[in-house]
């Protein structure tokens, strides 16, 4: 093993490393803001807006990343004209998979939450005299996504993992640049162990990020001893 090929390569991999980063980033944040309004719309009981959000979650709950990245990446140019457009772009076709797949993922995390939230909540904010548009941005939505930390924190981490899918659309994200180290040098043993330990450097950054966040946002909800 010669691990002298990593200093070599560190600038490939700072490169891959950052590409990482601000895809998860982007396609977590846009999720997100997708993710609120889906998850809202999975709990109507009106059919034209519980269906449509319910065959969104549906497909990209039920169908691998990879297959969702090659559908647009590789299917999309036989239904549409791609050149000359963004969807021509690995980047851009990569982000726009990242965030539905998220968002489908988000709403449920966050449609699973508003409905374990305690009876005793909403009753209070309807005998104030709240409407229910009122009632979820001031006390249902706050407290939802409170909730909803602990879970969405796992969702983050799989996104991160997830997003490894990208380096086989030219990307140069992590693992893309740990497969050309490997083509380089013919060392697939440290340069895959090499981006491995950079997923795990960042998996167990978001794990404590997300524990000071518990701690701050649901300390009300510990138990008293």
């Amino acid at each position: 093993m010669d691990f002298s090929i990593l200093f070599e390569s560190w600038e490939l991999y700072l490169d891959g490393f950052i590409t990482t980063v601000w895809m998860v980033a982007v396609a977590l944040v846009i999720g997100l803001i997708i993710a609120i309004p889906v998850g809202i719309a999975r709990n109507s009981k009106n059919p034209m807006i519980y269906f449509p959000a319910w065959a969104y979650i549906y497909f990209f709950r039920g169908t691998p990343l990879l297959i969702q990245l090659y559908l647009v990446y590789y299917g999309l140019s036989q239904l549409i004209e791609v050149q000359g457009t963004v969807w021509q772009d690995a980047w851009f076709c990569a982000l726009f998979v990242f965030i539905l797949n998220t968002a489908a993922y988000t709403s449920e995390i966050i449609r699973g939450a508003i409905n374990s939230l305690p009876k005793g909540e909403i009753e209070a904010a309807k005998a104030y005299g709240m409407s229910t548009p009122l009632a979820f941005r001031r006390i249902i939505l706050p407290s939802a996504m409170r909730r909803a930390l602990p879970a969405y924190s796992n969702e983050v981490i799989f996104m991160v993992h997830g997003s490894a899918v990208a380096g086989i659309v030219t990307i140069v994200d992590l693992t893309g640049a740990a497969r050309i180290v490997n083509s380089r040098y013919y060392a697939p043993f440290e340069s895959y162990l090499f981006a491995g330990m950079c997923y795990m450097v960042l998996t167990f950054t978001i794990i404590w990020g997300f524990k000071k966040l518990e701690q701050h946002w649901l300390q009300h909800l510990r138990p008293i001893v």
